[in-house]
């Protein structure tokens, strides 16, 4: 028997439970994992929550992880034990000391990112991977609204954003973050408590406003959101920290012509070569330091449920990871 955490009910933090469970031996191209580091992501509170559905409960939330193969299936050849990997995405169940994987979901972590900091950057690496260079492209001369610019996605898009040449515009909740951000590559902070990020944004560009917006609070600044497009601007929404968004008449778009997308990861990331080259390239550019992972906190997997509270009380910046308790 190994520890993990167990939701028996969807709620907050308190159905996050801390109990026994029974791994088993991996099958038929599957590995056993022994969990080093789990990255903690908004999803995994919208599953608590009921806002992603589970498939059956109980369940083990968590959707990325990094640790040590300890058994290999049948058919399993290009993983053995003693490996050092990540995953990011399906199947959930990350919160735990062991799990099994399909061996064809993981990823090799390269000896040059510490295993705290790939568990850190798995799934929020990916999914800015995708939003700068698939979802939209962006390039040099653009300018990119980043809403929650120092939370963990937030931070990496800044960064990412930065380095391909764009002007990033980055909204935040306090000083403390709005420094933080600017670190991030912001060249533009917004303390949208203390000022209308619309306007501010109409002020920065001129009115003319901005290629894309990357938004991931939702119900609270979706609206907002679309008045800073500029013509055939892209409104890239993958998250609803604040609640889900009003549905959109289609003439909210035909007014300037803009594209609205609801992305997902698990849908850029779907073939294996797809799943390669996106973790590769977050990996080289952790190395190359054009990401600087912020893992500003750590907390024992047992107390997942005041992790959980902090994240949702923005108590916390950057990314926060889940230390097993026995390594």
């Amino acid at each position: 028997m190994v520890k993990a955490i167990r939701v028996h009910e969807l709620g907050g933090p308190e159905v996050l439970k801390w109990e026994d469970v029974e791994v088993g031996e991996p099958k038929d191209g599957e590995i056993r994992v022994k969990n080093k580091a789990i990255g903690l992501n908004f999803i995994d509170v919208y599953y608590r929550k009921g806002v992603y559905k589970a498939a059956s409960l109980p369940f083990t939330p968590g959707m990325e992880a990094v640790g040590v193969v300890t058994a290999v299936g049948p058919g399993v050849t290009d993983r053995k034990v003693g490996d050092l990997v990540a995953y990011a995405g399906t199947p959930m169940g990350a919160y735990a000391e062991e799990q099994i994987l399909p061996a064809i979901k993981v990823v090799p972590v390269p000896p040059s990112v510490d295993p705290v900091v790939a568990a850190s950057i798995m799934l929020k690496g990916m999914t800015t991977q995708f939003l700068v260079r698939r979802c939209f492209k962006v390039e040099p001369g653009h300018t990119v609204l980043v809403h929650a610019a120092a939370g963990g996605v937030g931070s990496l898009l800044c960064q990412w954003a930065n380095a391909l040449g764009a002007t990033v515009i980055g909204t935040v909740s306090t000083q403390e973050k709005a420094a933080q951000a600017k670190e991030d590559g912001c060249h533009h902070v917004i303390i949208y408590k203390d000022e209308d990020f619309v306007s501010r944004v109409n002020e920065i560009t001129s009115g003319k406003g901005v290629e894309v917006v990357y938004d991931s609070v939702g119900k609270d600044t979706f609206e907002g959101s679309l008045a800073c497009l500029k013509p055939r601007g892209y409104m890239v929404s993958f998250g609803q920290s604040s609640g889900s968004p009003e549905p959109v008449p289609l003439s909210a778009l035909a007014a300037k012509s803009l594209f609205l997308t609801r992305p997902s990861m698990m849908q850029y990331t779907s073939t294996r070569d797809e799943l390669l080259e996106t973790a590769g390239e977050v990996f080289a550019n952790v190395a190359s330091g054009i990401l600087r992972v912020r893992v500003n906190h750590t907390y024992p997997l047992s107390q997942a449920a005041r992790a959980h509270t902090d994240l949702e009380n923005r108590k916390t910046s950057g990314s926060v990871v889940l230390i097993p308790d026995v390594n």
